[in-house]
């Protein structure tokens, strides 16, 4: 089912990445810059969710949200920079349903959207996405791996590299697709950061992790997932 979807964020690149992203997942988007306009068309049409970065001019994303609150029941994500636990606790208390650390991944801000709205009732709730590659399964739908039935906690990054590779195995993605794709809304990714996560990704889910079933490297090209390890 398609969402109405209201993204308020003052950066235009960031909201249209966004933007990109969530019509690519089926839903009809309206961006503002601003959060007196989140609030007019929030009123006006009645999204089915709304994305609040926290920082923006005219009305911040706090207050709009706390203004939301006591007017709907409307599901609200906020992005925020701020990642203390009294921000996070701050903005739960006046009622958002959940938040988002910048620098965030595409596809870990997509999951949580369907995730909220599963939980609104918007969209039915399905059966979760896996993918099943030996003793590993990535979970799109509950954003997480497991090896041998045993959940490995990841962090967004990580997942984000596992679910690009798990996506096409056998297929090689070189460092800048695999950023383009896991960390879309994190312009500060170089390629070298790439590999320190994957290091980081195969201690939590290789056998051995100098002699990689799961996340291989192709040297001169980029790293893949085989069809079969």
């Amino acid at each position: 089912m398609t969402a109405r979807i209201l993204v308020a964020e003052d950066d235009p690149k960031q909201a249209h990445l966004i933007r990109l992203y969530l019509e690519h997942e089926g839903h009809s988007v309206l961006t503002v810059g601003d959060g007196r306009a989140a609030l007019e068309q929030c009123r006006a049409r009645r999204p089915d969710l709304v994305i609040l970065d926290v920082m923006m001019p005219v009305v911040d994303g706090l207050d709009v949200c706390r203004i939301l609150r006591s007017e709907s029941t409307v599901p609200i994500l906020l992005l925020t920079a701020r990642s203390t636990e009294n921000d996070i606790l701050l903005g739960l208390d006046i009622g958002a349903d959940d938040f988002i650390s910048k620098p965030y991944s595409p596809r870990e801000l997509a999951a949580r959207v369907r995730a909220l709205l599963r939980r609104s009732g918007v969209v039915a709730a399905e059966s979760p996405s896996i993918v099943a590659v030996g003793d590993l399964e990535i979970d799109s739908g509950r954003f997480e791996a497991r090896v041998k039935g045993e959940r490995v906690v990841l962090t967004a990054k990580e997942f984000g590299i596992l679910e690009v590779l798990a996506a096409e195995p056998g297929r090689v993605f070189t460092r800048g697709q695999i950023i383009d794709r896991a960390f879309g809304f994190d312009q500060q990714v170089l390629e070298r950061t790439v590999d320190a996560h994957v290091m980081n990704l195969r201690r939590k889910i290789e056998p051995d992790p100098a002699n990689p079933r799961y996340v291989q490297t192709v040297y001169g090209r980029g790293y893949r997932m085989p069809e079969s390890p």
